[in-house]
């Protein structure tokens, strides 16, 4: 029906009745309003604002005005992410004898990278949360327990609909780690070169990072130890989540890939930056596979502008916030 002009009723002795026989004029709101809505219900209603109620009022708290953290929580730790910031200015990366450690087609999303759904029973966060004493039908999911980054950098690539093509044929949370061929959770692989002191990169296709804009999908991979990422093409905020973490961006040159340059993905790969990073710099990057043979190619920096550059050089934004209150 159109209530602007139908019927929309009957009155007591039979007669039609429309919208505009019984809503309100301007006048007799504003008049309602007047009588109704004063100071002193505000002034009212607010007054215990703070105070709150009984439940919140029985959480127990401290005085203090930092947060207490509790080593114990599997929801809120401690973030890394101001350990190891000095005063000074920063340098330029150094990306040498990096391994692949994502080989990915296109339109990989930022939930393929950090999912925020169910934490699988089998998956390195499962283990995390059994081992301090969470039971699996408490894990809840990912998005729920993302203040907590022992989680949260567990469940990074660990969505169960990722394929690496490192491990053709696979789904899920996998990879190979090249210094031994085996096959192995990403979060394995990743404390396995940490503990080589490798260096790691992704290459991918078009479209990487798209999706909702999740600030995890750059936090997780930072976390595991990636240094650089080179792809066809990114959604734009997740390229500038990538800076933000000071994870370096790249992108093929104009109808260049991976595939058709003939990469693997079990090369060794050398970044050429010379020690400078500029906005747009072509790169010259050298794989190198296990023949000793080279393949070289240009890879162009996605740091667009100059602020951009000192997040990369202080190793992320976060950093450079802290070094200008120091």
């Amino acid at each position: 029906m159109d209530i602007t002009k139908d019927e929309i009723g009957k009155d007591k002795d039979g007669n039609s009745v429309y919208l505009a026989d019984i809503w309100p004029t301007q006048e007799e709101i504003q008049e309602s309003i007047n009588k109704s809505v004063t100071a002193e219900i505000f002034r009212e209603k607010y007054a215990d604002v703070f105070k709150g109620s009984k439940a919140w009022q029985d959480i127990e708290t401290s005085n203090s005005e930092l947060y207490p953290w509790k080593e114990n929580s599997t929801y809120i730790q401690k973030p890394p992410f101001f350990d190891g910031v000095t005063k000074g200015e920063g340098r330029v990366p150094v990306v040498k004898n990096a391994k692949v450690f994502g080989l990915f087609k296109d339109s990989v999303t930022t939930d393929h990278i950090s999912p925020a759904g169910a934490i699988a029973k089998d998956s390195p966060a499962a283990k995390y949360l059994e081992e301090n004493g969470v039971k699996p039908e408490s894990f809840n999911s990912y998005g729920s327990r993302r203040g907590n980054d022992q989680v949260m950098v567990r469940g990074t690539f660990a969505n169960i609909r990722l394929k690496n093509q490192l491990v053709p044929g696979s789904e899920g949370n996998i990879t190979l780690h090249h210094g031994s061929g085996k096959e192995m959770t990403m979060f394995d692989a990743s404390k396995k070169y940490k503990e080589e002191n490798a260096s790691i990169i992704i290459l991918a296709g078009d479209a990487y990072g798209s999706g909702s804009s999740r600030d995890w999908a750059a936090k997780g991979p930072y976390l595991q130890g990636v240094k650089a990422v080179i792809a066809k093409s990114y959604e734009r905020i997740h390229r500038s989540n990538l800076i933000g973490m000071g994870i370096l961006p790249f992108e093929f040159e104009s109808g260049q890939g991976y595939e058709s340059i003939g990469i693997k993905g079990d090369e060794s790969f050398d970044f050429e930056l010379g020690g400078k990073l500029e906005v747009g710099q072509e790169v010259k990057v050298i794989a190198t596979d296990k023949n000793g043979d080279k393949k070289e190619f240009i890879a162009i920096s996605r740091v667009d502008t100059p602020v951009e550059i000192d997040y990369i050089k202080d190793g992320g934004i976060l950093s450079t916030v802290l070094k200008s209150l120091a």
